[in-house]
Order: C-alpha cells, then sequence, then structure tokens
C-alpha cells in the first residue's frame, strides 16, 4: 500500500447520482487529505494525519504545496486519429463559406479522408500518440478514439489497427470506435444504404476478427446517412455484437430518438435536440454527451444541457477533437464555456467528465475516488476545487496518476 498526500482538498465525486442535475453541496470534499492505494486500486480517501496514524509504516509519496485532487477525467468522443489538418476549412468558413461550398472547394470530411489515407502506419501512430499525450496532460486518462477517416476496408482497418498499437505506447486507456459510417465515400459506387451494407458485410467482420472494436457509431444527418437507413444498420451493428453509440441531432431533430430506440450507449451532439426528444431522451439509460467543442469550432448553438439534466438524463460532455469542427482538443476549456452558456454546477460539470462520461463507455470501474475503483487522478495546484472551471483551462494539471503511478 502508499500513502499519497497531503492535499488541501480531496474531491472525491463518490455517492453521486448517475442521472439528473447536481449541486455544489452534493460533492464530498476532504480537506487536508491523502489517498491510500493498494494494488492500482483506491483503498479510501480520508484525512492524511489520520491516515498516517492508522498505517506508522507505510510507504508516503508527499505531495508538495496547496494541491487539489480529483478523479481523473474521460474524453468519451475524439477522432484523434488522423492525417493533415483543415485550417483553412476553419478560415474558410470564419469568413463566411457555407459547409457546402468548402466541400465543394477540396476540403470538410471528404479532405480528412484523403490525407488520413495517403498517412503510413508509423504517421498515423506518431501523431495519435502526440494528441493521447495532450491529453493526458489535461488529466484525461480514459480516451475513446475513433475510426471514420479511412472509409474503405483498407485504411477503416489501417486506422484501427493504428488505434490498438497505441495502447501498447501508453497507460492511458484507449477506447476504439468503428465509424466507417461517418459518410458514404465519393470514391464508393452505389447508394448510402448499399454502403451500410458493405461495411456490415465488408468491414465489421474485419473488425471483430481482429478484435479492433467493441463499438460501432454512425452519423445521422442529411449530409450523411438518412434516419431509416440508419436505425436499420445500428440494428444490424448490434446483431454481430457490437455495442452503439450515435452522432445524433447535430443540425437537425429526431435521431437522438433512433438512438434510443436502437439501445445505444451514447448520444452524442445533441445541439439541434427539441424539447419533446430531451424528454424522450431523458428517461432512458442512453447517456446525453455534449461536444462544445464543435459548437465553438463550427459557431452553433451549445447542446440543451441545462433541460437535459432537468429532465433527470444521464449527461455527459467531450471534446469531439477532429480536425475540422473541434480541433481545440481542450476538454476543461470547451466544458468550461458550456458552464457559463447553460448555467451548469461544477458538480454537474465534474460529473460530465468523470464517472458519467465513463459510464458512456461502459467503464463502472472509475470516475470517483472511493474504494475499489481505478487509482486514476489528476492534482491541481490550487487551495480551491472551484478554480480549475474558474481559470476556464489555462489552469492546467500539476500531477496525473494511472493505476496510482504518476505518469
Amino acid at each position: 500500500m502508499k500513502l499519497i498526500g497531503p492535499f488541501k482538498q480531496i474531491v472525491t465525486l463518490a455517492n453521486l447520482p448517475l442521472r439528473g442535475k447536481l449541486s455544489d453541496d452534493q460533492l464530498e470534499i476532504i480537506n487536508d487529505s491523502g489517498l491510500l492505494i493498494k494494488e492500482e486500486k483506491i483503498e479510501t480517501a480520508a484525512s492524511f494525519q489520520d491516515l498516517k496514524k492508522q498505517f506508522p509504516n507505510i510507504e508516503i509519496e508527499n505531495i508538495e504545496g496547496e494541491q487539489i485532487c480529483l478523479p481523473a477525467f474521460t474524453d468519451s468522443h475524439t477522432h484523434i486519429c488522423f492525417g493533415g489538418n483543415r485550417a483553412n476549412d476553419f478560415a474558410m468558413r470564419n469568413a463566411g463559406k457555407t459547409y457546402l461550398e468548402i466541400a465543394e472547394s477540396g476540403g470538410g470530411i471528404w479532405s480528412s479522408v484523403l490525407h488520413t489515407r495517403e498517412a503510413s502506419e508509423e504517421e498515423l501512430l506518431k501523431t495519435t500518440l502526440e494528441r493521447i499525450n495532450f491529453l493526458i496532460s489535461q488529466g484525461i486518462t480514459t480516451i475513446e478514439i475513433k475510426s471514420g477517416y479511412g472509409l474503405d476496408v483498407e485504411n477503416e482497418l489501417k486506422m484501427l489497427r493504428v488505434i490498438k498499437k497505441a495502447q501498447t505506447f501508453t497507460k492511458a486507456t484507449l477506447v476504439p470506435t468503428c465509424l466507417s459510417a461517418h459518410l458514404k465515400p465519393r470514391d464508393f459506387e452505389g447508394s448510402s444504404e448499399e454502403y451500410l451494407n458493405y461495411i456490415i458485410t465488408e468491414i465489421l467482420p474485419k473488425v471483430k476478427e481482429e478484435n479492433l472494436a467493441k463499438r460501432v457509431d454512425i452519423f445521422i444527418e442529411k449530409s450523411a446517412f438518412l434516419p431509416e437507413e440508419s436505425k436499420a444498420f445500428l440494428l444490424k451493428a448490434k446483431e454481430l455484437g457490437f455495442e452503439i453509440t450515435v452522432h445524433a441531432d447535430q443540425f437537425t431533430s429526431g435521431s437522438s430518438r433512433i438512438a434510443v430506440e436502437v439501445g445505444a450507449k451514447s448520444a452524442d451532439h445533441l445541439e439541434a435536440t427539441i424539447d419533446e426528444d430531451i424528454q424522450f431522451l431523458a428517461k432512458s439509460e442512453t447517456v446525453a454527451t455534449a461536444l462544445p467543442g464543435a459548437s465553438l469550432g463550427l459557431g452553433e448553438k451549445f447542446t440543451p444541457a441545462r433541460k437535459i439534466l432537468d429532465a433527470g438524463g444521464i449527461f455527459a460532455i467531450a471534446s469531439d477533437w477532429n480536425p475540422g469542427s473541434a480541433p481545440m482538443g481542450n476538454l476543461i476549456t470547451q466544458a468550461s464555456i458550456l458552464a457559463t452558456f447553460e448555467k451548469l454546477s461544477t458538480a454537474e460539470v465534474l460529473a460530465g467528465i468523470t464517472f458519467r462520461s465513463a459510464f458512456a463507455l461502459s467503464l463502472e470501474d472509475r470516475g470517483t475516488l472511493e474504494k475499489g475503483k481505478k487509482a486514476d487522478f489528476v492534482t491541481f495546484k490550487t487551495d480551491n476545487f472551484q478554480s480549475i472551471l474558474y481559470h476556464q483551462g489555462s489552469l492546467k494539471a500539476q500531477s496525473v496518476y494511472i493505476d496510482g503511478e504518476k505518469v
């Protein structure tokens, strides 16, 4: 066993409900505290002095200066395996060009597909690991990563193999998701429905055979795949044994209902979700995941987080880090800005980037600092946990721990 401390505050996030609104007075905050670690798990969080007395011969890892400690964060929606960049898209969008005009001039998702296809596995691995390390530096130790810039058998498998290989180079937990249904590739001769069938018959069996991903995603939108064909695809993917998640209600409403109907683990985006669908979503087991980075990148409205929480939904926040609509990759900044616009409590934000976002990935062994949970946690050099959101991302993580060891 090992004792780490003393911390000015430990915010455990223990004993909070999975769904619905939270107030800051529900937070368990232990002052002048220490974390007891046993076999890569949390044993307890309690008074540092009391733990020292209780275990007089224990190994102590001393924390210098005033620091606070939180569970490490989970980013449950990213696209960080990609080639090239789309800085020109961003500049054109800000200059007033439409999505269609940008796509027609060689930008958009197809631009990322071409760059990713051109990149070797070695190049993709290098840049993906750089982005993983950036996320770890923020205190994020669990990272979902999607394919979706390959859009054929060879290149989708290439992306997923890169993500699998990246896991051997990092202590962070990587959760791969197959997003071959990102959009119909321009070089596919056939309808959208035929392309979705191609994914079911040609891509997903190989993904399963090589154990490259256990999750499947689809972008339901006018510019990608229509609701009915998407629903049929998701049900077939589910029959193959995959867990389901959905890019839902980004520009038009309705697809969050499909996510709930097929039993998706999460419905992500939701910027266009209407009130009656919020109620439908909030009563389900599907996690409603906001992606404020996409709202900031595209100049679109934010996910109606306040309404989702008030309706009793399971609400998470993720970065959507991708080369097009959400290039920032700074989860704390995005979550802090979302909190300002949607009037979210600090407890709601912290829950949304820890145990609630981990639940969206079916990882219920982390996200709180209580007995038996994975000893992933982050420290900040401050005397008050509220400073993290107050500084909107400019207060950087001091130390990040995975399985009780500083990384």
